[in-house]
């Protein structure tokens, strides 16, 4: 395949197109040097353009990872055929501090920012009660654990990933059920936010929505088990089950609805 040729990927920003040409210098690399290489962190959006590459090039051997499962930035490792070594370059920092003092996700990343760390550095930022947990690339670990204070909040950090943190910010969702005419995205989202198909289908062409981290405006794209969408100020969803119809030849299916 043409490295000029991208036209599989849709439209790609001068961000996407870098992002595009250092995944396939990784996969070259590879192949050439027998050694495994990464990326640095990926959102979901990025990830989603990785693996369309990788799947192109037909490169079999890698993975996500991004400290913990369900991680929303993630690493790409792409490693050598038969490698037993899937060790990624990245580890985990976790602070404490007083349950009463409040941190966000914003207090901590502003923090870590100032240092001037690389964002594609980081990856994601779990909050709970009196504990917050950041993952990073192994080079800016020590940098991190440095930081005894967060805005006017002392902080203590440990090396390494606390497990209750990641328990405790496991991904809530709400379930929405009913019947829809097919599984047009337009069916499906009408469905779960309420609003007419008419009205769906404007704010789809008018706004987008985003499906598995893509931008679309076309109301006829079918959505699978599996999928994700959302749109802007109405929230994040999951496509979780389709089956059976109903007596007007309706297909019942369950969304859920990110909290």
């Amino acid at each position: 395949m043409s490295r000029s040729d991208l036209s599989f990927l849709g439209e790609l920003s001068d961000d996407d197109r870098l992002l595009v040409k250092r995944t396939i210098d990784r996969i070259d690399s590879v192949r050439s040097q027998y050694c495994a290489k990464f990326s640095f962190f990926l959102d979901e959006r990025q990830r989603t353009i990785c693996e369309k590459v990788l799947a192109a090039y037909g490169c079999e051997d890698y993975g996500f990872f991004g400290g913990y499962d369900g991680a929303e930035r993630t690493v790409l490792g792409i490693f050598p055929p038969f490698s037993d070594d899937r060790s990624y370059p990245t580890g985990a920092v976790t602070f404490t501090f007083r349950k009463a003092d409040t941190l966000s996700h914003r207090d901590i990343l502003g923090c870590i920012m100032s240092r001037r760390v690389a964002r594609e550095t980081v990856g994601d930022i779990l909050v709970s009660s009196g504990k917050a947990l950041v993952f990073a690339y192994n080079t800016i670990i020590t940098e991190i654990s440095s930081v005894e204070k967060i805005g006017r909040v002392g902080v203590k950090a440990f090396s390494g990933a606390d497990d209750e943190v990641i328990a405790n910010s496991r991904t809530k969702f709400r379930e929405i059920k009913g019947t829809v005419a097919s599984l047009r995205i337009d069916c499906v989202m009408s469905m779960a936010l309420g609003l007419s198909r008419e009205k769906t289908s404007a704010l789809i062409k008018s706004k987008g929505v985003e499906v598995n981290h893509i931008t679309l405006y076309s109301a006829d794209r079918t959505l699978s088990v599996g999928d994700v969408f959302s749109a802007r100020g109405y929230g994040k969803f999951l496509l979780a089950e389709t089956g059976g119809t109903s007596r007007k030849e309706r297909i019942h299916i369950t969304v859920k609805k990110y909290i």
